[in-house]
């Protein structure tokens, strides 16, 4: 269990503090090329099938891991073997979506969904190198808050990125909000520079040791439990990347919201009930252990996504966006803070980017592949019938935490150095 004390606290240690920083250069690409790009092309007029074809920008997510091994391998002459790539995804993340500004759906929604794939691209490398970062760098103790300052930091700028964004869009426009957004991310880069490296950081002596001892030490030391590992990372937040697959889309067109309303109330309840969702994670899992709280708040993640069945009733009913926003926020951020420790504890830190990227990637299959199964299943059932099929697809995952649960308490208590 993660012991108290003043490296605990995230106030008093930049190391803890700076990683939360980076979580909010981290999330803020992600809206944009998923949620905050249906938002535009919706109110552009295209189709349910085309917004949900567009879902596929995000693949870089899922097979962020086929590179991972270049970042273990090749540090960049500046700024330490992590520091360097964060930086340079985030100036490539930045000229995207400025890119991106300049053309409209109705016009060139091929060359926007290009840029939309180059910012996923950039978005996922920058995962890579932050993930190992913070891997590599925080100690035991400060796992916890860590996490939590990391999914707080992530959260705010999903917000930034997906609440303000469609403010920003119903009054200057997209184009302009696309450039602000792109600014905000080259300013992240003062963050990358001010933020410490990691102890020890010492690339991989060769392509072999790169890429392929880092599947065959997790492999190694897993065993049997490897598949139901990298089966838990895809299963555990399918509900969750199920019911938000083309949320924005359904507020929209269904309660028929507009995007002020849309992006005042994520603003106001969104992110209140994320950071609290987040920071109130990283407090459960230093007085509980991971695998109640991962039991616990993953049935609590199937069943937020109920509300959204309300929404579909209420019209444009404000304060019920506002219950229903406030407890997805919270719980998804509860949820993700215990799941990323879990991630956090199987990586060994000598393969630590590749490693993670691999079990972080896997748990992007929902969120970037069930788009346009979605697109399809709606027609057929209904909004109502669909969030209640999303809620019930949190099941596989909930019985393989049960079946993992002697493995979950080992790993919690072990660290692979």
């Amino acid at each position: 269990m993660p012991t108290e004390g003043a490296a605990s606290v995230p106030g008093r240690n930049w190391r803890v503090f700076s990683v939360g920083l980076l979580g909010f250069s981290s999330g803020l690409p992600l809206a944009l090329s998923n949620p905050t790009l249906q938002a535009w092309f919706t109110t552009a007029g295209l189709s349910l099938r085309t917004i949900g074809w567009v879902t596929l920008i995000g693949q870089a997510y899922v097979f962020k891991f086929l590179w991972a091994p270049l970042l273990d391998r090749l540090p960049l002459p500046f700024l330490g073997r992590r520091r360097g790539w964060i930086m340079l995804m985030q100036l490539l993340c930045g000229a995207a979506l400025i890119s991106m500004s300049f053309y409209t759906p109705q016009g060139a929604a091929s060359t926007i969904a290009f840029f939309g794939v180059l910012l996923a691209f950039a978005s996922a490398t920058q995962d890579i190198a932050f993930d190992a970062h913070r891997t590599d760098l925080l100690r035991p103790e400060e796992r916890g808050w860590g996490t939590a300052l990391t999914q707080g930091g992530y959260r705010t700028a999903m917000l930034v990125s997906g609440a303000l964004a469609l403010i920003l869009a119903d009054h200057v426009g997209w184009a302009w909000t696309y450039r602000l957004m792109g600014a905000l991310m080259l300013v992240a880069i003062l963050v990358t520079i001010a933020s410490p490296d990691a102890p020890d950081e010492r690339p991989a002596r060769s392509f072999a040791e790169a890429v392929v001892q880092p599947f065959a030490d997790f492999f190694q030391r897993y065993g049997a439990l490897a598949l139901a590992w990298l089966a838990l990372m895809v299963l555990y937040k399918l509900c969750d990347a199920f019911a938000l697959s083309l949320s924005t889309t359904f507020l929209l067109r269904v309660p028929q919201f507009s995007l002020t309303q849309l992006g005042a109330i994520n603003k106001t309840f969104g992110l209140a009930a994320g950071l609290c969702g987040a920071l109130a994670g990283g407090w459960v899992v230093t007085r509980m252990r991971l695998f109640p709280a991962l039991l616990v708040l993953g049935v609590l993640q199937a069943l937020v996504n109920l509300g959204y069945i309300w929404l579909v009733h209420s019209g444009p009913d404000l304060l019920a966006l506002a219950i229903v926003v406030g407890a997805e926020n919270f719980f998804s951020g509860l949820g993700s803070t215990a799941f990323v420790v879990l991630v956090t504890a199987l990586c060994n830190v000598r393969y630590s980017a590749t490693q993670y990227a691999l079990l972080s990637s896997l748990s992007a299959v929902g969120r970037v592949f069930l788009g346009p199964l979605a697109a399809w299943l709606v027609p057929q059932v209904g909004w109502s019938n669909f969030f209640t099929i999303t809620a019930l697809s949190a099941l596989p995952g909930l019985l393989l935490v049960l079946a993992l649960r002697r493995a979950i308490d080992r790993a919690e208590l072990a660290r692979p150095h």
